[in-house]
């Protein structure tokens, strides 16, 4: 199956959901290349950058079981490679 290479952006603003947001990227960690969490305490929010390789229905399926968690916003940006 063709992978394509995108990077989600997520916005964690409630640290409650942080394990739930764990658990899903451990599911999906075969697909993870890398991803760079960076807290920021002036705005109490965490901001990650999840580096992907992977079918486009995978990457779909994982940005909106994301953007279901409380508190967590995600976009996704493709490659066109």
């Amino acid at each position: 199956m063709e992978t394509r290479v995108a990077i989600m952006a997520v916005i964690v603003e409630n640290s409650d959901s942080v394990e739930a947001l764990n658990a899903l990227l451990h599911e999906y960690g075969e697909y993870i290349i890398g991803r760079m969490g960076i807290p920021y305490k002036a705005k109490d929010i965490n901001i990650i950058s999840i580096a992907l390789d992977a079918p486009q229905d995978t990457i779909s399926a994982l940005s909106g079981k994301i953007g279901k968690i409380d508190g967590i916003s995600v976009k996704t940006v493709y490659s066109n490679k």
